[in-house]
């Protein structure tokens, strides 16, 4: 990574216009959206007369959509502009988040949750696009106040699931909604219009072909199981603790500064030494360990392993995106669209399964142990040889570590 790229958060803030900070504060709220239900799974399982496999459906459908979206919100962006497609995933996520705060059932929460996915697609697709066109003092101010904005989003939606959460399992959705209704008010109004913006088309299919690049594709297969061991922890765990929406809520928080703070401030220096793929090898198979860290009957332990995980999810959010952007010769935009399909693919799958697993096994502690062997895999994947020389930095694209929040 360059010397540039460390410049602070302080410089990076000085200075910027109106529609870069609108931007960055809808670009929070969307990344809450998916730690936000986390402390109220119970609360909604309780409310709603589900079981854990259903609940976690949530994360599911969230995902899921999510991952089929990103496939198309290249194309789109590149046809109709940023600013359209933002407001077209604001609008979907203001209309998904208001409705969720009145769902009747499971399957109603579900099938809104997938909406609010579609509409988180549109708009963290293009989010970094418009802060980068728009801020001032060069391309990596604008990206360390989009990770900025990713850690205090991954951070404060558990926090903010946890307080409202605790008056009703309602309250985070509508909480949300009113939110982000203020955000795109706020873009549609200042947001620079894209009439006369010229812009380089990109295929439908695109992304899918560059995934034929062998390196890529490994590098997206270890990602993809890397997320499915992540959400494990995200999805699974508040079961197996069984603690209030308060508690949770706070436990994911310090595990979302962990996730923030390791991949800003960890990632580059360990890429450094060790290069961008070894790296990753490494920190997805100290992820492994951690995973049979948690399937210990403690729930102490298990809090301290959540928390610690999040430093070394920061560093594989980062390392994994910096892998995927320089191994292949495929344009940048185009890798990190495919490598992210497959990436929340093992995301939404795991979400899907992981209640079923603890089932088939008949133990709460099955999904980190079946974690473990999936970083194991991914691990494996990383550490066999390429032709190319893996290079000491992290892109400057890398930042897009949480784009498919």
């Amino acid at each position: 990574m360059s010397a540039e790229h460390h410049s602070s958060l302080l410089d990076a803030v000085k200075g910027q216009p109106k529609q870069v900070w609108i931007t960055a504060f809808a670009a929070v709220i969307a990344f809450m959206g998916i730690g936000l239900v986390d402390p109220i799974l119970l609360s909604i399982a309780k409310g709603l007369d589900a079981t854990p496999s259903q609940v976690t459906l949530l994360f599911s459908s969230y995902l899921g959509v999510q991952v089929i979206a990103m496939l198309v919100t290249g194309a789109a962006s590149a046809k109709f502009g940023p600013k359209r497609t933002v407001l077209v995933g604001l609008t979907l996520i203001v209309a998904a988040t208001a409705l969720c705060s009145a769902a009747g059932s499971i399957e109603q929460l579900v099938g809104l949750r997938a909406v609010w996915g579609l509409g988180n697609a549109f708009f963290i697709a293009t989010a970094l696009s418009v802060i980068v066109g728009a801020a001032t003092g060069g391309q990596s101010g604008a990206i360390l106040l989009y990770e900025a904005a990713l850690g205090v989003g991954l951070s404060v939606g558990p926090l903010l699931g946890a307080l409202l959460g605790s008056i009703s399992w309602r309250g985070p959705f509508l909480g949300t909604a009113v939110l982000m209704a203020g955000a795109l008010v706020l873009c549609a109004v200042f947001l620079k219009s894209d009439k006369h913006e010229k812009r380089d088309p990109i295929k439908l299919l695109d992304p899918i072909r560059a995934l034929k690049h062998t390196g890529l594709l490994r590098t997206s297969v270890a990602s993809a199981l890397y997320t499915a061991a992540f959400f494990a922890v995200l999805a699974w765990s508040p079961f197996v603790l069984g603690w209030s929406a308060i508690a949770v809520g706070l436990i994911f928080c310090g595990w979302g500064l962990c996730v923030a703070v390791a991949g800003v401030a960890l990632a580059p220096r360990l890429a450094a030494k060790l290069g961008e793929r070894h790296a990753a090898a490494a920190a997805v198979f100290g992820y492994a360990v951690l995973m049979l860290v948690l399937a210990v009957p403690s729930k102490p332990v298990l809090v301290a392993g959540i928390i610690v995980s999040g430093l070394v999810s920061g560093l594989l959010n980062t390392l994994f995106t910096g892998t995927a952007m320089s191994i292949s010769d495929a344009p940048r935009p185009v890798a990190s669209a495919g490598y992210n399909f497959c990436r929340w693919l093992g995301g939404a799958v795991a979400a899907t399964l992981v209640g079923h697993v603890a089932e088939w096994f008949g133990s709460p502690q099955a999904p980190f142990v079946a974690s473990a062997v999936l970083c194991v895999i991914a691990g494996v994947l990383l550490s066999l040889r390429e032709r190319v020389t893996d290079p000491h930095t992290v892109p400057k694209e890398a930042a897009l570590v949480g784009e498919e929040f």
